[in-house]
């Protein structure tokens, strides 16, 4: 079962480095960071019905909002 309640032992600290793991990185190198992060960290979950879970609650209400751009369009 996905875990959506709060789970970080130090989520501002955990904030802090994903902003700086993205710092000085192009759009698309900072995509591609993101990209190997969620691979290895799915990787680290490991089953596949929470991953499911976790991949419709990242989309709940993005696919479905008209005013939702893709990165693409940002540029």
């Amino acid at each position: 079962m996905l875990k959506t309640e709060p789970n970080l032992e130090a989520p501002d600290d955990f904030y802090e480095e994903l902003i700086e793991l993205h710092r000085g990185l192009s759009d698309e190198q900072s995509a591609l960071v993101n990209a190997k992060l969620i691979l290895l960290l799915a990787n680290h979950v490991g089953e596949i019905a929470v991953l499911r879970e976790a991949m419709a609650a990242a989309r709940e209400g993005v696919a479905a909002n008209p005013t939702t751009t893709r990165v693409s369009e940002q540029r």
